[in-house]
């Protein structure tokens, strides 16, 4: 009984000695790794690459009008400010007050500080160009070690997970969003989507971005020296390193779904009133002599 009664208050001490942080403190995890930068680099592109999904579907065949509305309510939607709060929600609601010290640590080393430069520039490419870096076209040449540390790197960020992750959650918020607008109601709008989305494979998606991935994580970081590539990997590996990883998909899942209900549930109220005013207008009563 004395060592249950023991057990409990430990797990309890433990708990408390950690607990989630507030908004403001993982605001300054937030800032010093540079999100905020590489998320506002990537919102540029989103409208072009909004209007392409729905162009691309082959389940409907939408009109000029549509799609254009898709890409206006992308705009609109897709912007740091819907981001944010619920991002940093759920970056404070997965990290404690230790990883947050140990990674402001990290992040204000030399280091840190290089690959935060570093995920700023390579956030700040054109999509041709990441293409080119993903498909193998651009590269910068790798010895073994340094080829075995960007797979060991790639699989401690999580990057392959990550990626699918927050691609489902764009599409299945602009989908619910979309549904929304169109005038289903939360609970229907979800179920809808859910059933549609049940095949989803998201472990084959996964496993054929690691490669890709890899490539974007080493022309990104070629600048960096193997020591620094050994020094990031040792905070990853950590139990710091582990909940800042876990912190940060949250985060982004968080404020990407946002983006893309928002930017659905406009999409949907703007094709909704299309077809209101491309109807055919009500027949009149019948009025005597």
């Amino acid at each position: 009984m004395f060592r249950f009664v023991f057990f409990l208050l430990l797990c309890a001490n433990t708990l408390a000695a950690n607990p989630a942080v507030d908004v403001n403190t993982a605001g300054e995890v937030y800032l010093a790794a540079g999100i905020r930068e590489q998320v506002s680099a990537s919102l540029g592109a989103m409208p072009a690459k909004i209007r392409q999904i729905y162009a691309a579907d082959t389940r409907a065949t939408l009109s000029a009008k549509q799609l254009a509305a898709a890409y206006a309510a992308a705009k609109r939607g897709f912007r740091i400010d819907v981001f944010e709060p619920p991002a940093l929600a759920a970056f404070a609601a997965n990290l404690d007050q230790r990883a947050v010290k140990k990674s402001l640590d990290f992040l204000a080393s030399d280091t840190g500080q290089r690959m935060v430069a570093a995920d700023i520039a390579v956030s700040k490419l054109d999509e041709a160009t990441i293409n080119k870096i993903t498909s193998g076209m651009l590269s910068t040449p790798l010895s073994p070690e340094r080829d075995a540390l960007f797979a060991k790197l790639e699989q401690a960020a999580h990057s392959a997970e990550s990626a699918v992750q927050i691609y489902l959650t764009i599409g299945r918020a602009l989908a619910v969003g979309t549904e929304l607008g169109a005038g289903l109601d939360l609970q229907a709008a979800e179920q809808h989507v859910k059933s549609r989305d049940a095949a989803t494979p998201a472990g084959d998606m996964e496993s054929g971005l690691n490669m890709p991935l890899r490539r974007y994580m080493a022309y990104g970081y070629r600048d960096l020296s193997d020591a620094d590539l050994r020094k990031l990997l040792s905070f990853l590996d950590s139990n710091a390193g582990k909940t800042y990883v876990k912190a940060y998909i949250a985060a982004m899942s968080a404020g990407f779904q946002a983006m893309g209900r928002r930017c659905g549930g406009q999409i949907g109220e703007s094709w909704r009133e299309l077809a209101q005013a491309q109807a055919p207008p009500a027949p009149q009563p019948e009025t005597g002599p």
